[in-house]
């Protein structure tokens, strides 16, 4: 168990706080591309803070306060220009970096002043990649986004699904280094909800937690595998610092403030080979719903649902002060320790983890991945046919993640793949 003050310090995001320093040094997806489409500003929190990101009309991207530092009006109801964000109240147009680069009436009454010059907003970089966007909220010179490997797949179907979890962030990240919680959360407890009694899942027999460059790799062998397993040759990932990557989709935990969260998830499906060549010109995104209105219960339909009630199962900031770890946890005390060690490299005036500041080697990141081959060379409808209907790691017939995946996407994605959707969640 942790004193107080540790706990504090592992879930404390805001701006000054050891934790809320570590995390700006990454870059956070915070939206998709294809929100901006309809309407081009859009109030989000981040760590603490409120914020507007937008779209302006050259198709360049913003992230600045939400307050103008005029008279403080509400920047989200402002208005894009050819550059930037203009103030709906008095006109003060800001550019992407902060600068105050009009003021209308000042500009008028005295053109030869330079008032806008003294003047600049709260502003972060904003940059698109797969179809999401990201925030970068410290300090120079920038890292790179990470090109994890699976972005640049050709001949695949993806899309974007939104969470908002009423938790703070580290609850949920913990959650992406926890292997032995898919045998009671995923398998026995949907074994439960679908009103039977058994058979339970395969037990965990043998778990491995092992550091490297991106991350860690968590491995397990279980009653119905062996060593020879790609759960214990390969593996899956607890991505650093906020993320966990199974091969087939990626899930952020972003921290909105101490207290909430937005989990994001993309998801890459290959298309058969009879739909190739396929280039997907939108990606897709949706919110999730966690909770069900007619019972107010949480969702537990589906993975990620089932994921979010053992994340606010905690309260909305867990009591680490009351936990007894077991063999199970050694994931979590070595990524605990991570975070420690890195907030002291921060301190000392050095990078953390994780940070990518080489284009080339940025190309591509290979990662780990079981049934990599498939993602990448893709397969025929007959092996298609042939998957276990369960679940399929690339061209999955059902899709097992979040709860209230929207029509208009469901048929996009069998438009694509040609694979009929056959239900919508492990509990059945």
């Amino acid at each position: 168990m942790l004193k107080e003050s540790q706990n504090r310090m592992f879930q404390e995001v805001g701006p000054g706080t050891p934790m809320g320093n570590l995390m700006r040094h990454y870059w956070h997806p915070v939206a998709a591309v294809a929100e901006l489409d309809g309407n081009p500003t859009k109030p989000i929190r981040l760590m603490g803070e409120n914020l507007v990101l937008y779209k302006d009309l050259s198709g360049g991207y913003g992230l600045v306060d939400r307050h103008c530092p005029h008279r403080r009006a509400d920047m989200s109801y402002g208005f894009v220009e050819k550059c930037g964000l203009r103030c709906n109240y008095h006109g003060w147009l800001f550019d992407e970096k902060g600068a105050c680069i009009e003021q209308p009436f000042e500009e008028m009454i005295d053109p030869d002043g330079n008032f806008k010059g003294k003047v600049n907003i709260k502003a972060y970089p904003v940059e698109a990649k797969a179809g999401m966007l990201w925030a970068y909220m410290g300090s120079e010179p920038t890292p790179l986004i990470p090109n994890w490997e699976p972005f640049t797949w050709k001949n695949g179907f993806s899309q974007v699904v939104f969470s908002h979890i009423p938790c703070n962030w580290f609850q949920c990240q913990e959650n992406s280094i926890d292997p032995v919680h898919f045998e009671w959360m995923h398998a026995n407890w949907s074994t439960r909800l679908g009103n039977a009694e058994g058979p339970y899942a395969p037990t965990h027999q043998k778990i491995k937690f092992e550091e490297f460059e991106h991350g860690f790799i968590y491995k397990r062998v279980r009653e119905d595998t062996d060593e020879e397993n790609p759960l214990w040759t390969v593996g899956r990932v607890c991505l650093w610092p906020n993320a966990l990557f199974t091969g087939g989709h990626f899930e952020w935990r972003v921290p909105v403030d101490d207290e909430n969260t937005l989990s994001v998830s993309w998801f890459f499906s290959r298309v058969p080979h009879d739909r190739e060549p396929f280039v997907q010109e939108r990606i897709p995104y949706w919110t999730s719903p966690i909770k069900d209105p007619e019972t107010g219960r949480w969702i537990s339909s589906h993975i990620i649902n089932q994921d979010i009630i053992a994340w606010v199962g905690q309260g909305v900031q867990a009591d680490r002060t009351q936990e007894h770890l077991g063999r199970s946890d050694e994931g979590i005390i070595m990524i605990r320790k991570r975070y420690v060690d890195d907030m002291k490299r921060i301190d000392n005036g050095e990078e953390p983890k994780g940070i990518y500041r080489d284009k080339k080697a940025n190309g591509c990141i290979d990662l780990p991945i079981i049934g990599k081959e498939q993602f990448i060379n893709g397969h025929t409808r007959e092996e298609i046919d042939n998957f276990p209907r369960d679940y399929n790691p690339s061209t999955p017939n059902r899709f097992l993640f979040h709860a209230g995946q929207p029509e208009e996407v469901r048929k996009q994605y069998e438009a694509a793949t040609g694979v009929k959707m056959m239900d919508k969640g492990i509990v059945e």
